[in-house]
């Protein structure tokens, strides 16, 4: 995460405004590119004190402190040496301890003895150092015009990490970063907007749980992203920024890097769940994303349905809850209870809670850790009172 002190934000009042990267920002990046590929093969220190000092021309600030971290994210440290780090200083530590010959004569003697060349032993010996690996450039480079959005992408996702309170509002293609948000374990609900009939998505910031806190923020940063994929977003936070709680707002256009388009399943919990599931209930359709469900103005996206192939009738709604609170959880069943659904099954994942004790609700609930268990889930589904 980009540190809060280079982040280049400007702050007025109660809001604060995010100083975007743009093309009058290219040309300082390709110094800097270019400057950083002269470092091919050399040591990571030697890189970190060249990025310390000025480049050849101009370049803001904050800016340049950003676009530095994310570069070096790109660029590797090179963990191959020719022998293991550990047992080149052993041998060389030793012979040197044995002999009296000079220095130079006794790293030749010792690189022989591995068959490779002094060089590398030099190589080798600090080679488990983050600081001393070698420097190894992306193939390929990105453009400065592709860098640009990941640094801008960088920054919004650090003054994320600070919310306390998350407003998303959607247009086109909602379900899918309703479900996205899920999958990550957001404590999130969905509203409609009284303005039209955009829904809103509330998401609880990483500032606003008590655990998991630098988990919860990577998560929530993680969905930042895919909103390229709507038709319209509107994203307002209200976040902890140089002391003080400001507002901050990013809209649609916003020059941040788009992920890739989402998979058939985003989690691996929603996967093996459908699997097994499948695969033990031969009489039971599984149909993801089913529609949603209305409480008041909330909607509400189950994960799974449940339908019994003969008797259609037989409905059930499968519900994960990733990251809860206490206070969070009983929330989340007072809105199903208001759905009015009765066919339910609740399935709370154990591992990250913020609590330690969920609330009683009127359906099956299964607790979990790691995975969901289909059999328990079966049971529970054939065990239930219908209705036509």
């Amino acid at each position: 995460m980009l540190p809060e002190h280079e982040l280049p934000v400007r702050i007025f009042g109660t809001k604060a405004f995010i100083d975007f990267l743009g093309p009058q920002d290219e040309p300082w990046l390709r110094v800097l590119v270019r400057e950083m590929q002269r470092f091919e093969g050399r040591r990571w220190h030697e890189l970190a004190e060249r990025l310390a000092d000025p480049l050849s021309c101009e370049a803001p600030h904050f800016k340049r402190r950003c676009a530095t971290r994310v570069l070096a994210r790109l660029w590797r440290r090179d963990r191959v040496t020719a022998v293991p780090p550990i047992e080149a200083r052993a041998r060389l530590f030793q012979a040197a301890a044995a002999s009296t010959a000079p220095a130079a004569e006794v790293i030749a003697a010792t690189a022989s003895s591995f068959e490779i060349t002094p060089e590398a032993l030099s190589n080798a010996l600090l080679g488990d150092l983050p600081r001393e690996r070698r420097v190894r450039a992306p193939v390929p480079t990105p453009e400065p015009g592709e860098l640009v959005l990941r640094i801008n992408l960088a920054v919004v996702q650090a003054v994320l990490m600070r919310a306390s309170a998350v407003d998303l509002r959607l247009r086109g293609a909602a379900r899918p970063i309703v479900r996205l948000a899920k999958l990550h374990g957001l404590l999130c609900v969905l509203r409609l907007s009284e303005r039209d009939l955009d829904p809103v998505l509330e998401i609880s910031g990483p500032f606003s749980i008590f655990r998991h806190t630098l988990l919860y923020g990577r998560a929530l940063a993680a969905l930042l992203p895919h909103l390229a994929w709507c038709a319209r977003f509107e994203l307002k936070a209200s976040v902890a920024l140089r002391g003080r709680l400001v507002d901050v707002g990013v809209e649609s256009g916003a020059p941040i890097y788009p992920a890739a388009p989402p998979s058939a399943f985003d989690s691996r919990l929603e996967e093996r769940f459908a699997r097994d599931f499948e695969r033990i209930a031969p009489d039971w359709h599984l149909i993801r994303e089913p529609e949603p469900l209305r409480a008041g103005n909330t909607l509400i996206f189950p994960d799974f349905l449940l339908q019994h192939r003969i008797h259609a009738e037989r409905r059930v709604l499968v519900e994960v809850v990733g990251f809860w609170t206490p206070e969070y959880l009983a929330t989340k069943l007072a809105r199903l209870r208001g759905s009015g659904a009765t066919n339910l099954i609740v399935c709370i994942d154990d591992r990250r809670g913020c609590g330690n004790e969920g609330h009683a609700a009127s359906w099956p609930v299964i607790r979990f850790r790691r995975w969901i268990d289909a059999e328990e889930v079966l049971r529970a589904a054939e065990g239930m009172p219908w209705r036509s």
